[in-house]
């Protein structure tokens, strides 16, 4: 059984996860479109792909699969997840699992304005969010909501132009620098969609922020729902967490999922107040919290690869360390035969 995962990047530790679930009985294949990726270091085997919205991209992934025999695919980017799953079909037709939800589920999840009707839908807590300068003005004149009010990008990620307004005068402001610094990133393309309407306003909860791992069957079934407490965050993602054991927190997550409906991982992060939890951002895919779950004990990469291979699950979806304290690291890698002496 061979494993593509797309837009790797720096993650080499999930590189590392599926080489051990495999086994031996596979090898785990690697693209990016840029060989400047640590994901390539830790491959079996690498591929520099297209770019994603390049016309080229989804005929090339499944020239790829097709000519080494890949047996599934994930992604392991927002941006590129829409993507695959508008095109999971085409996969099928060659016998490729393209483990990826449903568009519908992807676009509520990459999409925050969708994420809060969503929510708001479902009666899940969220923060007041909405999409015009003028509505937040005029919820904060109405005494609807008070400053700090969080601004950031309707599609966004990696805590990119993500800014804090403490009064009117930098409401304008920020406003303004957030959509600047949407399109001079890559969040250009999905915002794209709604040059218009690309930037959200949102009330401050004060809480404690929380990650979990809301993990289903690839059929779409609840398996398992990991909390963690984050303490602290670098560029957005989990640097160092608690893995917990709290049904209060764990029930919104497992009742987010069944009514999302992803399959796989879904990333989930809330914010906890003494009464309630807020249902803040969804990433259906493995996040940047994920490792936190998987030395705790458990093993979903593990757990796919018995999925895919129709056989039935012993202990590889087990919290075993509840109460476990872990922190990211960092380490120099050798990636020099992974780029050619043009760079490319």
């Amino acid at each position: 059984m061979n494993i593509l995962l797309t837009s790797a990047g720096r993650r080499g530790y999930l590189v590392e996860y599926f080489k051990k679930a495999l086994e031996g009985i596979g090898e785990v294949h690697v693209g990016n479109s840029t060989p400047v990726s640590p994901s390539f270091y830790y491959a079996d085997h690498a591929v520099v792909t297209p770019l994603i919205y390049d016309e080229a991209y989804i005929p090339f992934l499944l020239d790829y699969c097709k000519k080494n025999h890949i047996d599934a695919v994930l992604s392991l980017f927002d941006v590129d997840l829409y993507m695959l799953a508008q095109h999971r079909e085409e996969f099928a037709k060659e016998g490729i699992r393209v483990i990826v939800s449903a568009p519908e589920v992807i676009r509520i999840c990459n999409d925050k304005w969708e994420t809060y009707q969503f929510c708001r839908k479902n009666g899940f807590l969220t923060p007041k969010t909405w999409l015009h300068l003028s509505d937040v003005k005029a919820a904060l004149e109405a005494g609807e909501i008070s400053y700090p009010v969080i601004i950031k990008p309707r599609w966004g990620m990696g805590s990119i132009a993500i800014y804090q307004a403490e009064n009117a005068e930098e409401l304008e402001v920020l406003t303004q620098k957030v959509t600047r610094e949407i399109f001079r990133s890559y969040l250009r393309y999905e915002s794209a969609f709604d040059e218009e309407e690309c930037v959200l306003f949102q009330e401050m909860i004060h809480g404690q922020e929380h990650g979990l791992d809301v993990i289903h069957d690839l059929d779409g079934a609840w398996q398992l729902t990991v909390v963690r407490e984050k303490i602290a965050m670098r560029s957005g993602e989990t640097d160092c967490a608690r893995v917990l054991s709290d049904e209060r927190i764990a029930s919104v997550g497992t009742a987010v999922g069944k009514a999302l409906g992803h399959i796989g991982n879904l990333d989930m992060d809330v914010f906890v107040t003494e009464d309630a939890v807020y249902v803040l951002e969804l990433n259906a895919r493995f996040g940047g919290g994920y490792p936190f779950s998987h030395l705790a004990g458990v093993n979903l990469p593990k757990a796919i690869i018995k999925w895919l291979s129709g056989e039935a699950l012993t202990d590889e979806l087990v919290v075993k360390k509840t109460g476990l304290y872990a922190q990211k690291d960092i380490r120099m890698i050798d990636i020099t035969s992974c780029v050619k002496e043009d760079g490319k």
